[in-house]
């Protein structure tokens, strides 16, 4: 993923699993201002991986693009003022 911006995930929603279609990723926890420090995931080989600050379980699902998500709300796009 040497290419474009970093897809950005949440969990407001407070669902077990959120399915990905990336495997470099950044965890925010909850949409801000409740948000967890942003942190950088790389699910490497594995399938899947656990975020160490919110517990949120994501799962590789290469059938999606690679800032969408399952569900969609978990998907976080920063506005620009």
């Amino acid at each position: 993923m040497a290419s474009g911006a970093t897809p950005h995930f949440q969990n407001s929603m407070g669902v077990n699993t959120i399915e990905i279609g990336a495997k470099e990723f950044m965890c925010i926890g909850a949409l801000p201002p409740l948000d967890h420090p942003h942190v950088f995931i790389d699910m490497g080989a594995a399938s899947e991986t656990i975020c160490p600050y919110c517990s949120t379980l994501y799962r590789f699902n290469g059938k999606l693009a690679g800032d969408e998500s399952k569900p969609a709300e978990a998907a976080w796009h920063e506005s620009v003022a």
